[in-house]
């Protein structure tokens, strides 16, 4: 069965067209990207994803009939019961478009929506790090932090579908202000390693120490958590210790994961799996040291599997775990 799936961005738009075979063998059968446009507003975009899906219908001899379902994937708020897109900080003038509506409206196939964690989890969860497992848990780990769980087989979503706001929860009564918290997971783990590194360098800027990477007041701005990491793989000490305090506070964070979830895996994305060497040690530390025993050691902490993939496959990912949740829920009624 054909598959289509829809990953909303800040920056760029895709439409992607696969099966699950092909997801597992790690291909999609099309895809096309486009920058997002804030300017355009919900409707022109919307309007463009039709136009799109249209065209590969056309491009590869298909009819609506032939697609089992759409799938989409977007950075909340949003409300993946009534289909609606909640206004997210990153979409300016997206508020409240029930776009689930517009697209079933549009070609009358099952549509479903999903924040990106919860998707990034679904497609990790079937066809990355995490497939095999009943129990896992999937993190971003990119300008924002949060997570996707799934338990028992099945993905939890929160009586308003808001579980797994995990980057919300306070690690500390001070630190990097993230998710709108000083000292929240996010802030220590996400865009706060570059808050992190103003703080470490400033304080070695005015002993009169220049760090490597930041040599002046004014580069403060220019830092980001690639450039420290690459300076932490060159054995720069201020560098070092940013990524110190970030795997740190990731193991107190995935700590309590594993204490409440008890997961197999474990899987996060973006950062940690670009800079896993930099966190590991610091966060298994920690994991060792608070976390329940029993549990620390029946889950394993991996990176993220699917790397540039992940986006369109969590997108076609909403599309199959969403059928095949109505499926079941139908032939339970039948019985």
């Amino acid at each position: 069965m054909n598959f289509i799936g829809i990953d909303i961005g800040g920056t760029k738009c895709a439409v992607s067209l696969g099966t699950p075979e092909g997801l597992k063998a790690g291909t999609l059968m099309d895809r096309v990207e486009f920058p997002t446009a804030q300017t355009r507003g919900p409707e022109a975009t919307i309007r463009q994803f039709c136009a799109i899906i249209s065209a590969l219908l056309q491009h590869h001899a298909l009819q609506p009939g032939d697609i089992g379902a759409i799938g989409i994937s977007c950075g909340g708020p949003l409300d993946s019961k009534t289909g609606m897109i909640l206004s997210p900080p990153n979409l300016i003038g997206w508020d409240n478009v029930p776009i689930v509506q517009m697209l079933r409206d549009a070609f009358g196939i099952k549509t479903y929506l999903q924040n990106d964690a919860n998707a990034c989890a679904l497609a990790e969860w079937k066809y990355g790090a995490g497939a095999g497992t009943w129990d896992m848990v999937f993190l971003t780990f990119g300008t924002g932090l949060g997570a996707g769980i799934i338990a028992d087989g099945r993905l939890v979503e929160g009586a308003s579908g808001m579980a797994g706001e995990v980057g919300h929860v306070r690690l500390a009564p001070h630190g990097p202000v993230g998710y709108g918290k000083e000292g929240s997971f996010e802030g220590f783990c996400s865009g706060g390693i570059a808050q992190i590194a103003r703080t470490k360098v400033l304080e070695q800027l005015q002993s009169g120490k220049k760090p490597s990477f930041c040599s002046s007041v004014p580069e403060l701005d220019t830092l980001n958590a690639k450039k420290v990491a690459e300076a932490a793989a060159q054995g720069d000490p201020v560098a070092l210790a940013v990524y110190d305090c970030c795997g740190e506070k990731l193991g107190y964070g995935l700590s309590m994961l594993i204490d409440i979830l008890n997961p197999e895996a474990i899987v996060i994305g973006s950062v940690f799996a670009r800079a896993e060497t930099l966190l590991r040690k610091k966060m298994l530390a920690v994991i060792h040291r608070e976390a329940l025993a029993y549990s620390a050691e029946c889950c394993k902490i991996l990176p993220a599997k699917l790397g540039d993939r992940l986006g369109d496959f969590a997108a076609i990912s909403v599309a199959v775990y969403g059928l095949e949740r109505e499926e079941r829920a139908e032939y339970g009624n039948h019985q």
